[in-house]
């Protein structure tokens, strides 16, 4: 590496390790997580040589990584950000990785691998490689500016003398009170200096850990993570099957789901009689079973992938039975869909529930795009069109905002019976709604008015706990914490004090 590259590296690794300390330290998520990834991007592109060249495959990971961190400066849901502030951080490093002049979105699954494990070694080498650079070329002007020589006898002299003057002092003391009382005022000073140290670590961290994830748009190249990806391949060989095997398998796998899909055809969506076949009403016979219909739909995806990935031999049998299955899949989906929607038009809604319907709209997109990759022969890029379908759907979710919707459909049901089945249950779950956060308060405190009274009080007391520690979290009200749905909160249960002050 160059010195003027390492020095380039260094500042930009201390002015991001300085801001991931004005924004984070001691404050929550919010806008200060798409700052802190504009910024990483922005130094990653400023320290990029001017021979790299950006994939234009590439240029959605940086608008995506923006995109994912923003939206913990829109919601406050846990369940979300436990998603989207990793996806920010993962698509930031791959975009950094981009900008580097490696091509990430056309690399193999093996390769993303290699390259995902590479990045975190950067990042936990951090600074060393530009330090290392740099310490021969500025050690001789250090060691100059100081004049060691002449300051040595100077600081030979003080290790001498320290020792005798304490001794002195000590003596001195015991011999006069007046002495005592002026060495002991000064000794006793205090120097406070706070959260100075935490800062100045956390500080410190962050720039290592920036400056080892800047090193990769510095230096990288694709011939070290080619080689790796070379060695994954030699230690890891992709197993064979053959033609005859997977056909066997897909085959027997598509008899099973069409007996199924036809049972379903005949009981679930066709209305027959289940009662004296299963001793359960039709209603208890279609509100179960979702969730299991849901991980069969996984599975059904992981064994085409598997066998498309393992087989030796790609013949139109093969083809077709993956096909085939996949399309028996949808149709499981479909069962799926509606058995959830049966049980949450019966018992409401929950956000287990809510992401279950999420996992099987992206299931279903994944069975077609599943299709098209079979019949155009590109299952090669099967994960990739996967894994961007499912940024799509977290996409999705995020907008619509699972806690605020879930909280919207269960309110509705209590004011409006008629929208549950005659054999639903009615009424409203007070306690897990107060409990979905900042999310829930606009639509919990626009339908307070109107709630029964044992609900409204629980969810009214509920508020009023919200908005006193609103109040007292002064690290929510910095500027690097600003979050939509917390604000939003916080202003809406500031106007209603005066209401909310009648629920204790």
């Amino acid at each position: 590496m160059e010195t003027r590259t390492a020095a380039r590296l260094l500042g930009g690794a201390l002015a991001l390790g300085t801001l991931a300390e004005m924004l984070f330290f001691g404050t929550p998520l919010g806008v200060n997580l798409p700052i802190a990834v504009a910024a990483l991007l922005a130094c990653a592109a400023l320290a990029r040589p001017a021979r790299r060249r950006l994939d234009r495959a590439d240029l959605w990971l940086g608008p995506a990584a923006l995109l994912f961190a923003a939206f913990a400066a829109l919601r406050t849901d846990p369940a979300l950000l436990v998603f989207d502030v990793p996806a920010g951080i993962a698509l930031g490093g791959a975009a950094t990785a981009a900008i580097g002049g490696v091509p990430v979105t056309r690399r193999s699954v093996t390769g993303l691998v290699v390259l995902g494990a590479w990045l975190v070694g950067l990042v936990a080498s951090g600074v060393a490689r530009p330090l290392a650079t740099l310490g021969p070329a500025v050690r001789p002007r250090i060691g100059a500016r100081l004049a060691v020589r002449a300051a040595a006898p100077v600081l030979r002299g003080l290790a001498i003398a320290l020792p005798l003057l304490a001794l002195f002092a000590l003596l001195f003391a015991a011999a006069d009170a007046v002495f005592a009382r002026y060495l002991g005022d000064l000794l006793s000073w205090s120097i406070d200096l706070g959260d100075l140290p935490a800062r100045s670590a956390f500080a410190l961290f962050a720039a290592w850990l920036a400056g080892g994830l800047l090193f990769a748009a510095t230096r990288i190249g694709d011939e070290p993570l080619a080689a790796g990806e070379e060695a994954v391949a030699r230690l890891l060989p992709r197993p064979r099957l053959g033609a005859t095997e997977a056909l066997v398998v897909l085959v027997a796998l598509d008899l099973l789901f069409a007996a199924f899909v036809g049972l379903q055809a005949a009981y679930l969506f066709g209305g027959r009689d289940t009662l004296a076949l299963t001793g359960l009403t039709y209603s208890a016979y279609a509100r179960s079973g979702f969730f299991e219909l849901t991980g069969v739909g996984f599975l059904a995806g992981g064994v085409i992938l598997a066998l498309e990935t393992a087989v030796a031999r790609r013949t139109r049998g093969h083809v077709a039975a993956a096909v085939a299955l996949a399309g028996l899949t949808a149709i499981v989906l479909v069962s799926a869909a509606l058995r959830l929607r049966l049980y949450q038009d019966a018992y409401g809604w929950t956000e287990l529930r809510f992401y279950a319907l999420a996992a099987i709209a992206w299931l279903g997109v994944g069975i077609a795009v599943t299709i098209g990759a079979l019949v155009a022969g590109r299952t090669r890029w099967l994960l990739h069109a996967l894994a961007v379908a499912g940024l799509a759907v977290a996409v999705a979710v995020n907008l619509v905002g699972p806690r605020s919707f879930v909280t919207g459909q269960n309110v509705a049901r209590a004011l409006d019976p008629s929208l549950v089945p005659p054999d639903g249950e009615t009424g409203l779950d007070a306690y897990y709604l107060a409990g979905l956060g900042d999310d829930a308060v606009p639509v919990l405190l626009d339908a307070l008015p109107s709630l029964p009274e044992p609900e409204r009080e629980v969810i009214g007391i509920a508020l009023g706990a919200r908005l006193a520690a609103l109040d007292a979290d002064a690290a929510s009200r910095s500027w690097p914490a600003w979050n939509l749905a917390r604000e939003r909160a916080r202003e809406l249960l500031s106007g209603a004090r005066a209401r909310l002050g009648a629920y204790r």
